[in-house]
């Protein structure tokens, strides 16, 4: 079986590892049974996920595709309109197959650390996510809710580059818990 990552450099990010850490950590949680490829680029937002889909995500034949996007759709400073993120992640999940996918909504970021995105505008971009996940029937995976009710979430939103938004290992442990448990409750594959 395949899995690939599509997102940003939430998903890209290698935190001092030799590559991705989300990969490393998925491959140690799903076993040999699967293959992970991850198809994360920083800065990258819904336009440019339409942009690249078929050949980042398609040419791999994937199983099954985590599709991370939003927290540079929700960023001030390059904000995609919350009807163009949807109407983009929505393409996005059609052109994959919407029963192989599972949309994550945008991580929440420790705002004393954030000038660019608040957790307000973050949960309009989740709130989205969940909304296309619903009118598409593909899988949703909340991750915003997830790490909001951890009573550390500060603590897991820190990475290496303590910006606020780029998580580090305690993160990505949430994210690949996540990711795997619900590849377990999936259970089958059809492409």
């Amino acid at each position: 079986m395949k899995v690939v990552c599509f997102g940003d450099s939430l998903t890209a990010r290698t935190e001092g590892w030799d590559r991705p850490l989300l990969s490393i950590m998925l491959e140690a949680k799903l076993g040999t049974d699967w293959d992970v490829v991850n198809a994360g680029v920083p800065g990258n937002n819904t336009f440019h996920a339409l942009e690249r889909v078929e050949k980042d995500v398609l040419i791999h034949e994937p199983d099954l595709v985590t599709v991370f996007f939003g927290s540079n759709d929700a960023a001030f400073n390059k904000m995609v309109p919350l009807p163009d993120f949807k109407s983009k992640l929505t393409e996005v999940v059609t052109i994959i197959g919407p029963k192989r996918v599972i949309l994550i909504s945008p991580a929440p970021v420790d705002e004393s650390l954030q000038e660019f995105r608040t957790n307000d505008v973050l949960q309009q971009y989740a709130d989205v996510v969940w909304e296309v996940s619903e009118e598409t029937g593909s899988h949703y995976l909340d991750f915003f809710a997830r790490i909001m009710s951890l009573p550390n979430r500060n603590e897991v939103l820190r990475g290496q580059r303590n910006d606020g938004l780029h998580f580090g290992e305690l993160g990505y442990e949430v994210l690949s818990d996540e990711i795997s448990r619900k590849i377990e409750e999936i259970g089958s594959f059809t492409k």
